[in-house]
């Protein structure tokens, strides 16, 4: 009976064992695409009333662990039963990803919307308004984390998938927390550095210490710059996230674009395919407009 428990014991500690190498490995496959992540959602979770960043980033954060929580199951039964399946959910996930990186790119080079907004006269919201708008840019936020949010349990399960269930549904859980965690706790700091340098400054003021007012000062000033590099790099990365899906998931895209370096292959075929949607989706919008306006006419 002894040598039974013991043996017993034995196999928990190793399987323990197993499972803290696996996570660890895991983890570290996955952290290529947080950065991508973190760059994705810092920009997103950034443009808020400063009363209201760190509910916001809690609301995004607790949205991650939902999707998480949905994609989990999910993808193991997927890879389970129809493995088949995970690939062309990841391309589906990619034109997403890769519609909102060209959206803004589109904007950006085709600015007459910018300027007809500048001519307007500037509306003042109200607080009904503001929370609309908050909510709106938080479902988005979530929606473009369920996408990294996939890749990264797909990434993560392709370190483990010859591991039994076991093995496989504890790494996934440590991968999802930790990923989660990481992410969001950075994008939180970087939001609310301009109150961490007031606060320095207020320091600084009281102990007469030069050094601690510059420092306040530097990080005050330097949250608007990162902001703006986050809304570039953010973009960016969606569209390498994208482009790097279907690169590595099409054979044929891989072979016309094989000589350029890897990070411009993810880039241009995420840019392309980002374009494409837009370019495609307004067509519809356009039609579908025409269409309503035409109906309207002939029957009134």
């Amino acid at each position: 009976m002894a040598s039974g428990f013991f043996a017993l014991f034995d196999d928990v500690a190793t399987l323990m064992d197993d499972l803290a190498t696996m996570s660890k490995i895991a983890t570290k496959k996955t952290a290529g695409i947080l950065g991508d992540d973190l760059a994705v959602n810092a920009e997103k979770a950034t443009g808020f009333v400063s009363a209201r960043e760190l509910p916001v980033i809690w609301a995004i954060t607790k949205g991650s662990f939902l999707n998480k929580m949905i994609i989990l199951p999910i993808i193991i039964l997927l890879s389970l039963f129809a493995p088949q399946a995970v690939v062309p959910i990841l391309l589906v996930g990619g034109l997403y990803l890769a519609y909102e990186g060209a959206e803004k790119v589109y904007d950006y080079i085709f600015k007459q919307h910018s300027k007809e907004k500048t001519e307007q006269p500037l509306n003042v919201l109200n607080k009904e308004d503001i929370l609309t708008q908050e909510k709106q840019k938080i479902k988005s936020a979530i929606a473009t984390d369920f996408i990294l949010s996939l890749e990264i349990v797909i990434i993560g399960l392709s370190t483990v998938a010859d591991r039994p269930l076991v093995i496989q549904i504890p790494v996934l859980i440590v991968v999802a927390i930790a990923t989660t965690i990481g992410v969001y706790g950075i994008v939180a700091l970087i939001v609310r550095l301009d109150d961490m340098g007031y606060k320095i400054i207020a320091k600084g003021e009281q102990v007469n210490k030069t050094i601690l007012k510059k420092l306040g000062l530097l990080l005050v000033k330097s949250l608007p710059v990162i902001i703006k590099i986050l809304a570039v790099v953010g973009t960016l990365a969606m569209l390498v996230v994208a482009g790097g899906i279907y690169v590595h998931h099409i054979q044929i895209i891989h072979e016309w674009i094989h000589f350029l370096p890897s990070i411009f292959q993810e880039l241009s075929t995420g840019l392309v395919i980002g374009l494409i949607a837009v370019i495609t989706w307004r067509i519809i919008v356009r039609i579908k407009n025409k269409v309503k306006h035409l109906v309207s006419v002939i029957l009134f």
